[in-house]
């Protein structure tokens, strides 16, 4: 009888917070889960109050045991509403990181969740992701965290390089180094998300002032954040300081925009995410395996797909740091060949890199093609076209799991737990992903060359 009391309770309790959950908007905010007691259980974020909080009250919720056995205790939810999901995902982690909530804790014990550094001892300061806040690199450095969602983390740390330019690159740059106005600039300065103090693009007092924006960012709201942008704009228009004010501007603009969602980018490839750890591991374990002179930070790959057994299609994904650069993802109808994979392998890796042939955009620093000793060849000759030296570029093929690279007799044979293979493979594999997607949409509306290259 007790304990089919205990059960009815369970089912009124639920029932309850069920009710509440509906009256929440449908909004970005931060909520907490109290006992009895006012003790704070467990602190969570979301994109939705409404969506998230029903969400753990479903009969049918699938939560997983731990937060299945904390329902029970739970008798109060208080929520926070934030204007983005970039503040509440800061805002969660402040509130951990203050309360230490039992459960939180629980998923914190083994030590691998994410922080945000910002270095502080460098000319040009950093930010960072990091599982190993102690690390000798990060002394003295201004830590956030630690977050619950490493994926959260680093799409924030993606969106708001948009604003702030920082760079995320582990060069040691230094500022009165002669030798940096020879430097060539990274790909994320060509799209406009770093401000490369490496090649003296920035000097290091107006770096140093954005840094201080991006700490200031991060420990307050948004709209602090503009109020100060548009009083920075106006004190510089008013001083005729031009240039100064539309910087100021830029930011403002694009600050707005953070929560701007890319229907074009929802329509193809969700990111995937390439390790559960640092991906700087796989990157580094690549550069040493072969034997690269320069930091692999870009890596391009391409793959080939027929479009039931007529039409040929082709994909080009981009990565940053062991990450999915979407910007980068590009695809393309082949015009040349049908069904010949080496034809249509020249072909795409000419219209991809024919206006970095010519100087007018850059390469990456590894380009990755999906196959043998043949496509790696046939990629080869749509270089010779360009008549120059194009940079490092691989072939996986599929099964053997073998790297090929040029002029090499023999094949690159890495152990299966390898780092630097597993990241090759996930490449390739969201290569041919990103390729079968497009495949199916193409098929699914029945339209060939809808917004094709």
């Amino acid at each position: 009888m007790k304990k089919e009391n205990i059960a009815l309770k369970a089912e009124k309790q639920r029932k309850k917070h069920a009710e509440f959950a509906k009256t929440l908007p449908d909004s970005p905010g931060v909520y907490l889960m109290h006992d009895e007691n006012a003790e704070i259980l467990y602190i969570g974020k979301a994109g939705s109050l409404k969506k998230r909080v029903t969400s753990y009250f479903l009969e049918s919720a699938d939560i997983g045991p731990w937060k299945q056995g904390m329902l029970p205790l739970v008798t109060i939810i208080e929520t926070i509403d934030c204007e983005t999901e970039w503040e509440a995902l800061l805002l969660e982690s402040r509130l951990i990181k203050d309360h230490r909530p039992k459960y939180n804790t629980l998923q914190l014990d083994g030590k691998t969740y994410p922080y945000l550094v910002v270095t502080k001892k460098d000319d040009y300061p950093g930010v960072f992701v990091t599982r190993n806040p102690a690390d000798e690199q990060f002394q003295g450095a201004k830590l956030f965290g630690p977050f619950t969602s490493v994926g959260a983390l680093h799409q924030a740390i993606h969106m708001l390089q948009t604003v702030f330019k920082y760079r995320t690159c582990h060069l040691d740059i230094k500022h009165d180094d002669a030798s940096n106005v020879f430097f060539r600039p990274c790909l994320l300065h060509a799209v406009g998300r770093c401000s490369a103090p490496c090649a003296n693009r920035v000097s290091q007092e107006s770096y140093g002032k954005t840094i201080d924006q991006f700490l200031r960012f991060l420990t307050s709201k948004r709209s602090v954040m503009l109020r100060e942008l548009q009083c920075s704009m106006d004190e510089a228009a008013k001083n005729k300081k031009y240039e100064e004010a539309a910087v100021f501007r830029d930011q403002i603009i694009a600050l707005e925009k953070l929560d701007d969602r890319s229907s074009a980018e929802v329509i193809w490839q969700s990111e995937v995410t390439v390790f559960a750890k640092d991906p700087s591991v796989g990157m580094n374990a690549l550069q040493k395996a072969l034997g690269a002179n320069e930091q692999l930070r870009c890596i391009e790959a391409f793959d080939i797909a027929h479009l039931q057994g007529g039409e040929t299609v082709a994909a080009k994904v981009s990565f940053m740091d062991g990450r999915p650069y979407k910007e980068g993802y590009r695809r393309f109808k082949i015009k040349t060949a049908r069904n010949d994979d080496y034809m249509s392998m020249r072909e795409v890796i000419s219209r991809r890199y024919r206006d970095a042939g010519k100087g007018l955009e850059l390469y990456p620093n590894l380009i990755v093609i999906d196959g043998g000793k043949g496509q790696l060849s046939s990629a080869m000759e749509a270089f010779e076209q360009f008549e120059v030296q194009p940079p490092l570029v691989i072939s996986i093929a599929k099964k053997e799991e073998q790297l090929y690279t040029v002029g090499a007799s023999e094949s690159i044979r890495l152990g299966r737990n390898n780092e630097g293979l597993k990241l090759v493979q996930a490449i390739r594999d969201e290569a041919h992903r990103f390729a079968q997607h497009y495949h199916h949409y193409l098929r699914n509306k029945k339209v060939l060359g809808d917004g094709l290259d």
